[in-house]
């Protein structure tokens, strides 16, 4: 499982993009201004960006890719774009990109760069295992275990766990999760995201043990080991 930054202003490219990468079992985030793009590119921590060109407001996504390196940001950054003539090409390249496609493509193809720039960008072992307290959940293999007690969770439910204990002792904002495990498709005063969080803590609670998955009032959800 990778971090994604998806950085695409066309809704349903976007959507496209990130729900591949999702049913991959990766992290998918987007992003759709040069403005927004720019701070978490460089704000957070990604695996590998996807970066389109043509932005709103003239803003050229190259620009972007160019500051990223500007400021020492090493992360894999494959340039997504419909401008694929060969100098095109070049020019996302200098900038810093580690691979250009041009548009349309097939996710495919694009799945399959990713995969390879990750991988190459990746020095030491990949993390597969995540455990907090008695709780394990092993990404290559998709299985999640409680106490020994294997847990059997929906592919939402594993990102949604997944991306909770990427963050351990960490306030996880709706939002964040919004972004990550829903996409922007939903309202942020929606209560989609209690009810997943209440199915997914009583899977992992069942049996009486104690609760992993704790709420922060008006803001979102942490997880923690018991103190």
């Amino acid at each position: 499982m990778w971090r994604c930054l998806i950085v695409e202003d066309d809704a349903d490219n976007a959507r496209y993009i990130a729900d591949g990468f999702r049913s991959l079992g990766h992290v998918a985030v987007i992003s759709r201004d040069g403005a927004d793009a720019l701070a978490r590119a460089t704000g957070e921590q990604w695996d590998i960006v996807i970066l389109d060109r043509m932005l709103p407001n003239e803003v050229d996504g190259l620009s972007i890719l160019s500051t990223m390196r500007a400021l020492g940001k090493k992360t894999p950054v494959l340039v997504l774009s419909a401008l694929n003539a060969l100098d095109e090409r070049v020019r996302g390249l200098k900038a810093g990109g580690d691979d250009y496609l041009g548009k349309p493509f097939a996710f495919s193809e694009l799945a399959a760069r990713a995969e390879a720039l990750v991988r190459r960008s990746r020095t030491g072992p990949e993390i597969r295992m995540l455990q907090i307290a008695d709780l394990t959940l092993d990404l290559a293999r998709r299985h999640v275990e409680r106490g020994g007690r294997a847990i059997a969770l929906q592919p939402r439910e594993f990102r949604l766990l997944a991306y909770l204990m990427m963050h351990p002792g960490q306030v996880v904002t709706r939002t964040m999760l919004l972004e990550a495990v829903w996409d922007y498709q939903f309202d942020p005063q929606t209560n989609v995201i209690d009810v997943q969080v209440s199915r997914l803590r009583g899977k992992l609670d069942a049996g009486g043990a104690p609760t992993l998955i704790h709420t922060v009032r008006g803001v979102g959800y942490t997880l923690a080991a018991p103190q």
